[in-house]
């Protein structure tokens, strides 16, 4: 058995009332009412004179009635143009948290669309977010630490960013509706959105998998609804429609505007298109050059749908485009919209009622794409009616409108449940200054809350339907941070050290707000720490108070005549891992040291280094033996205390020469270290001979000379 639906299409320009008749999914219709408006009654699909729209929506309902018999329920469509689009994107620390999940991934999401709503509301004072209802919103992107990520389900890293944009209906406008319709004695049998409408009867279920956007082009505003992966992902629409045709023609030929909107009409139809202009002159012009005249307004209009239907579809070109409504037949409209999206022209195409399914219709009505939207929401009404679901968040009572599958989601949105709520508040973080270096210790993280329906454990995503009672039972809050300075120390800070033999563990020296701490001294808020790190050998030596050895490497000098001479030769020798090293080397953790002993020099060696003659002594040959001849040339005292040359010198004494005999060796000073001695007995003459030559006992001799001493005896008489 067949039933009969009301619907009616209340538009800008017009309300559309349609009588269709159902039976086992066939709709046909049967009759089609259109009247405008007489005056300003709508303004962007918003009812601003219910008297005026009650009133014309009556005289359709009383027209309709005399054929059709008492029509007591309708069904209705918010205008898309009311719809409000948002872009909102979110950023959370996730430093040191649990990697996301799909709830974690839900509730961020929640909070992007909180903060659409917070920026629709922002140059609204009276607004408040429970005036709009989310009609659904579609994820842009994800991102973690900066870079854009497919998912961030069982991530993990420092920073966490999502952008939604989110589509919004102003409840006035479904309130206005519904008072317009009581004044005219009618009840709303079922609610849609007209983008949803025209989608539901031009783009069945299994084609939503498809990215395709369906453009409904009224008189004032082109409607645009996007579909991909079995839904409807985004809304949006443009102030730029068939009117800003109508005015091209207007100006340019300079005609009122219905004769303006005449013209337009004609142009689907002759090729001959008769004009009146205001002074009352008829002419005829080629269909070429009304063309011509308002080209540049079809190429605006192309222009400002491709853009917005980028924007919504994330700066990319969905697979193919439909367009419905009056303004859909616009001429070389669909060719400038391919060139906008770049796609071929069997991609984009205008939709009349004839593409809509199991749809017969009376032969008097025209296949237009005007109707697509009036016969959508009949049928949409029938198949999927939109109407309000009850239910209680906390025992508070909220009035869902419901578009779509509705979640806690929704739900929490409705009832204005902040998404921070969701989580227990972060624990209180310190902030130190390290070493001149502002560093924060975040508090730990708070505890999700927990979510029951009707006393079952459930999630943001959970399925609500009327009469479900949802509790949020708050989340944990996080606990205080707490820190010692050991935690914000670098392990590298902290050196093992073996120095001949014997380990240390070297620790930084540590202050806090000027004091003497350690590495388990507790922090506070706004404590200033400073730390030194044993850096060199020399830092490791004073830190493991080995300051014998600490002397021990210093250069080895020594003060001569009040003046420093440093030899390095005597030295001791420092070693790191079996390599040569030097006291201002950097020591690392586990390294070895050692050493070669220090050995002091002997006044010889240092006189030697000086090239200091201590001792003047020549070898000579005298009366065939070897002689050595010694003298001290020069005395030396050792902080003042006079020492022998094989004494030795410690690092840093003072040390003085003083000249005794420099002078030179003569003949005679040989008798001294010889043996040899003129026999007693002897009586006669001597010749005294230096290297075989005559000589003297003053003579100067030097080293390898040969001195002999030639007796002759006297004659016996």
């Amino acid at each position: 058995m067949s039933s009969k639906l009301f619907a009616l299409d209340i538009g800008t320009r017009s309300v559309v009332g349609i009588i269709l008749a159902e039976d086992n999914d066939h709709f046909h219709v049967e009759d089609i009412l259109v009247k405008e408006h007489k005056e300003r009654a709508m303004v962007d699909g918003q009812i601003h004179n219910v008297m005026y729209v009650a009133d014309l929506i009556n005289e359709i309902k009383h027209q309709l009635e005399e054929k059709h018999g008492p029509l007591t329920k309708v069904s209705v469509a918010a205008a898309g143009r009311s719809l409000k689009t948002e872009q909102a994107s979110v950023t959370i620390n996730i430093r040191n948290r649990p990697i996301f999940t799909e709830e974690d991934i839900s509730r961020l999401e929640l909070q992007a669309v909180q903060q659409a709503q917070q920026q629709l509301l922002q140059h609204k004072d009276d607004a408040k977010i429970s005036h709009y209802y989310c009609v659904g919103y579609s994820v842009l992107y994800y991102r973690l630490d900066g870079e854009e990520i497919g998912s961030l389900l069982d991530q993990q890293g420092d920073e966490a960013q999502i952008e939604v944009i989110a589509t919004f209906l102003p409840r006035v406008v479904v309130e206005s509706l519904i008072a317009a319709l009581k004044r005219a004695d009618l009840e709303m049998d079922a609610l849609t959105l007209e983008p949803i409408a025209a989608i539901n009867v031009l783009i069945p279920p299994t084609m939503r998998r498809l990215n395709v956007a369906l453009v409904d082009i009224g008189a004032g505003t082109s409607d645009i609804a996007i579909t991909d992966k079995s839904t409807v992902v985004a809304y949006g629409m443009v102030p730029t429609a068939g009117d800003e045709i109508t005015e091209a023609l207007s100006d340019h030929y300079l005609l009122d505007f219905p004769v303006a909107e005449q013209a337009k009409r004609q142009l689907q139809t002759a090729e001959e298109i008769l004009i009146q202009d205001i002074l009352g002159f008829d002419q005829y012009y080629p269909k070429e050059e009304v063309l011509q005249a308002i080209d540049p307004a079809v190429k605006q209009l192309a222009k400002a749908i491709g853009e917005e239907i980028l924007r919504l579809n994330n700066q990319s070109a969905p697979k193919a485009v439909m367009l419905v409504g009056g303004g859909s037949l616009t001429p070389k409209l669909t060719t400038e919209l391919g060139l906008i999206l770049n796609l071929p022209a069997n991609r984009i195409a205008v939709r009349g009622i004839d593409a809509i399914q199991n749809l017969t219709k009376e032969d008097h009505i025209k296949a237009s794409p005007e109707l697509v939207t009036p016969i959508g929401i009949a049928i949409a009404a029938k198949k999927t009616p939109i109407q309000y679901m009850s239910l209680t968040v906390n025992e508070q009572v909220v009035r869902l409108f419901e578009l779509k599958e509705m979640t806690v989601a929704d739900a929490f949105l409705a009832a204005n449940i902040r998404a921070k709520q969701l989580y227990g508040k972060p624990g209180h973080g310190l902030s130190v200054n390290v070493n001149g270096q502002d560093i924060f210790i975040p508090g730990g993280h708070g505890q999700p809350a927990e979510i029951l329906v009707n006393g079952h454990q459930a999630s943001t995503k959970t399925m609500i339907k009327t009469g479900d009672a949802i509790q949020l039972i708050e989340g944990q809050d996080g606990q205080q941070a707490n820190a010692t300075v050991r935690d914000i120390v670098d392990d590298a800070a902290i050196k093992t050290v073996t120095i001949q033999e014997t380990k240390y563990v070297i620790e930084p020296q540590i202050t806090v707000n000027g004091s003497p701490a350690s590495l388990d001294s507790a922090l506070n808020d706004r404590d200033v720490v400073m730390f030194e790190i044993a850096e060199t050998v020399e830092d490791v030596f004073k830190r493991t108070n080995n300051w014998a050895l600490l002397k021990q490497f210093e250069s080895f000098y020594i003060q001569v005549d009040g003046k420093p001479l440093y030899l390095p030769d005597f030295s001791a020798h420092l070693m790191i891992n079996g390599k040569p090293s030097k006291m201002s080397y950097a020591v690392q953790d586990g390294d070895v040291l050692t050493f070669q002993q220090q050995t002091y020099p002997t006044v010889q060696r240092i006189a030697d280094q000086m090239s200091v003659l201590l001792e003047d002594k020549i070898i000579i040959h005298f009366q065939n033996e070897v002689v050595e001849l010694k003298k001290m040339a020069n005395e030396v005292l050792v902080n003042r205390v006079v020492v022998s040359p094989h004494s030795t010198v410690p690092n840093g004494a003072a040390i003085s020469f003083k000249e005794k005999d420099r002078s030179r060796w003569i003949y005679q000073d040989v008798f001294r270290f010889s043996n040899w001695q003129l026999p007693t007995t002897f009586k006669g003459n001597f010749t005294i001979l230096r290297n075989g030559q005559p000589a003297t006992f003053d003579m100067e001799i030097f080293g390898g000379d040969k001195l002999e001493i030639l007796l002759e005896k006297a004659p016996i008489s």
